[in-house]
């Protein structure tokens, strides 16, 4: 056999060996590109739709929610006067009583 020979045989050899290591490599690739195809569907299609439709929401209910502290704040300071002046008259009556 000559080295040529011997040197081609040789190449075969490892062409067949990289080709038994590559070609599951490529398989796995291509499964990870089609999960990633399948990620990105869902997130363009599901978890965008559901953050527009939360953010759409949000400013609305924020808004309601600083109108109603603000009328809670204003509730609770009347409340306090109420108690106050409630406070005032059952000590007055107790003394008439």
């Amino acid at each position: 056999m000559s080295d040529n020979e011997l040197l081609l045989a040789i190449s075969e050899i490892i062409e067949k060996k990289i080709k038994a290591e590559v070609e599951p490599l490529k398989l796995d690739i291509q499964q990870i590109k089609d999960e990633q195809t399948r990620i990105n569907l869902i997130i363009e299609n599901e978890i965008c739709t559901d953050i527009k439709l939360l953010a759409e929401n949000y400013l609305p209910a924020a808004k309601r929610y600083e109108k109603a502290t603000t009328k809670i704040e204003s509730m609770q300071s009347d409340i306090n006067v109420m108690k106050s002046v409630i406070r005032e008259h059952s000590e007055k009556l107790q003394k008439i009583s």
